[in-house]
């Protein structure tokens, strides 16, 4: 319940913080940020979808492994 209601103030201060009508209207600043963080978040990504598939691979490997000693006995 706690964490509904802090997502809920965090999207409202979030949306007062942005609109251009709101005193703070920190919208230029944020589409700013967004710009600059798109290629390191893209990256991250992209090594973490890498590293999902080398470990995958691993994964199929050994089970392959696995059912093949299973067969063998």
């Amino acid at each position: 319940m706690i964490a509904l209601i802090l997502g809920i103030l965090f999207i409202a201060f979030t949306v007062f913080s942005v609109l251009p009508s709101m005193p703070l209207a920190w919208g230029p600043q944020v589409i700013e940020f967004l710009k600059g963080c798109a290629p390191v978040f893209s990256a991250f990504i992209g090594l973490i979808a890498i590293l999902i598939g080398f470990a995958d691979i691993k994964d199929k490997s050994e089970a392959k492994k696995e059912e093949q000693e299973a067969a063998k006995n």
